[in-house]
């Protein structure tokens, strides 16, 4: 299926961060058979998708619609400025109404601002489109897709999103998605800890974790993060994955939207300190469900 051929996009699309969850996402687009230029810090992370056409600037992979697969905000805003940034690429092409989509979690306060700036001064559309799901779920293309930003721009993008994902829900202009975001990071974070404390609790008490586990599945504890994560506390690898300063980062974005919204989310703030406290003890690198070692330590 190429670009012309997909029912209800048209349109040049670029991926821009190829790392764990950006490579899966750009496997995805090119097994649908959608042209795809990439560009990545790192070109050899680019080069290793194995298809698409990877370029040397983000200048050169200005299109008409571009993905951003990166950590925050900050990262996503210096792709910008330059003669080798999107605005003189998009100058360059022609390209009078592009649209960048951001797929990282990043504040709801500050994407729906820096939307406004770039709509303002560019005529740059920016659609918030946090994913959920891990790498397990871009690799499977069954990621969750929830989306701020205007509705004619996001019906039109969203048969490209359907090829890395199962779930697409817009939830109004930009800054919503991340919102969504924030609500699903309470529970994600939440399930982490509270699996952890589980798995501290059992071992401590010299259950064995594997068994535990299989009757936590069998009943209302089951959830996506056991099934995903659960081998973590079983083997004690905690090493890659979703790193715990990730995680502190998206409970800041959750206390920062608490705030606008004057609200206040005594769980969340509470696994806000516990991320803080595993982060102090030298554990930040580890994958979020390392939160063991700062429980039993």
């Amino acid at each position: 299926m190429s670009e012309k051929e997909m029912p209800g996009f048209r349109g040049s699309v670029a991926l821009i961060g190829t790392g764990p969850m950006g490579a899966p996402i750009a496997r995805n687009i090119l097994a649908g058979q959608v042209p795809l230029t990439l560009w990545n810090r790192t070109p050899e992370k680019a080069r290793a998708i194995g298809g698409g056409a990877v370029v040397a600037t983000p200048a050169a992979a200005a299109s008409d619609v571009v993905l951003t697969v990166l950590p925050d905000l900050p990262q996503v805003a210096a792709l910008l400025p330059g003669e080798e940034g999107l605005l003189a690429g998009w100058r360059s092409a022609g390209i009078e109404h592009p649209v960048m989509v951001i797929h990282g979690t990043v504040s709801p306060v500050a994407v729906a601002e820096f939307a406004d700036d770039c709509l303002r001064n560019w005529g740059v559309t920016v659609v918030d489109a946090p994913l959920s799901g891990g790498t397990i779920g871009a690799q499977e293309g069954r990621l969750s897709i929830m989306v701020g930003g205007p509705a004619e721009v996001v019906k039109g993008l969203t048969p490209l999103f359907g090829l890395y994902s199962s779930t697409v829900v817009r939830f109004g202009l930009t800054g919503a998605g991340s919102t969504v975001k924030a609500c699903n990071q309470i529970v994600v974070a939440g399930t982490v800890t509270a699996l952890a404390e589980a798995m501290a609790l059992a071992s401590t008490a010299g259950l064995d974790l594997e068994k535990v586990q299989t009757i936590l599945a069998g009943g209302l504890a089951n959830s996506e993060v056991l099934r995903q994560k659960g081998r973590r506390w079983i083997d004690q690898d905690f090493e890659g994955g979703g790193s715990a300063k990730n995680q502190l980062k998206d409970l800041n974005f959750i206390a920062e939207i608490a705030a606008e919204c004057e609200i206040k989310l005594p769980l969340a703030d509470s696994i806000r300190n516990a991320f803080q406290l595993m982060i102090n003890e030298g554990y930040g690198d580890l994958d979020h469900t390392g939160i063991y070692r700062a429980i039993v330590s």
